[in-house]
């Protein structure tokens, strides 16, 4: 099973990222959950058709009770991708990353893996924050994998940096380890030389490279991946290659 942990300053393209690589990999005919770790709780938008999926915390908070079945928590989108979303606490009460801790305890409840038994795992992770909620996917052996999303600008990088601390404090207890870089482009200047300087200090290849596009922004407008859009387009290849890059490392373990 392929699982991989997607962090990312917020705003950065993250979302964007997993959910394409969802869609990705569902349309190579593999089986794919993508569980989303941000307390806004979108990152599962553009496989559902631009709706909101109701998130476990609200769930929890509105029945006063935890779920009883999967279906009460998750729903399929594009490419029957297993939609789920953690959500966080009523704003400015409670901690957003223990409502990761206590959602990833009920997926274990709920037996989600053993039921689903899927073969990619994507998680969407809030990169502002690396409090031990938010490395909960890097910490309890969800995720093997972590990418991190940046572009060239400064606090892309800052945010990167933390990042990479983060996973390398559990580098020792046999956690997901950082597989690489993926530089979502903003078109800041001499941003290759910056993300790639950043990338050999780190000792981190770049994996893969998201050009800005309108493309992804349309298609995004209409509540969809671009794979969803368009699979044949030159920016939807990206997310195909860095798919293919992922997946035939997991074949090699």
């Amino acid at each position: 099973m392929l699982k991989v942990a997607i962090y990312g300053k917020g705003g950065i393209g993250k979302s964007t990222v997993t959910s394409n690589l969802a869609a990705a990999f569902a349309t190579m005919g593999k089986k794919v959950i993508q569980i989303g770790c941000d307390p806004k709780a979108d990152s599962t938008m553009n496989l559902l058709g631009g709706e909101p999926l109701r998130p476990v915390m609200n769930y929890m908070r509105e029945e006063d009770e935890e779920p009883e079945k999967l279906e009460d928590i998750a729903k399929e989108g594009f490419g029957n991708v297993l939609c789920i979303e953690t959500g966080g606490p009523t704003p400015g009460l409670g901690c957003a990353g223990r409502g990761i801790i206590a959602t990833f305890q009920l997926l274990e409840d709920l037996k989600l893996f053993e039921t689903y038994k899927p073969d990619v795992v994507l998680y969407d992770v809030l990169g502002d924050v690396v409090c031990g909620g938010f490395a909960a996917p890097i910490r309890e052996d969800y995720a093997e994998k972590v990418l991190i999303v940046t572009s060239g600008e400064k606090m892309a990088l800052y945010a990167a940096d933390n990042i990479s601390k983060a996973v390398k404090n559990f580098e020792d207890r046999s956690y997901a380890r950082v597989f690489g870089i993926v530089l979502n482009h903003r078109n800041v200047e001499n941003e290759n030389e910056k993300v790639e300087t950043f990338a050999k200090e780190h000792g981190f290849d770049i994996v893969g490279e998201i050009p800005r596009s309108d493309e992804i922004i349309r298609y995004e407008d209409q509540g969809k991946t671009v794979i969803e859009g368009n699979l044949e387009s030159d920016i939807s290849k990206c997310f195909y290659d860095l798919a293919e890059i992922l997946w035939k490392d997991e074949e090699q373990v």
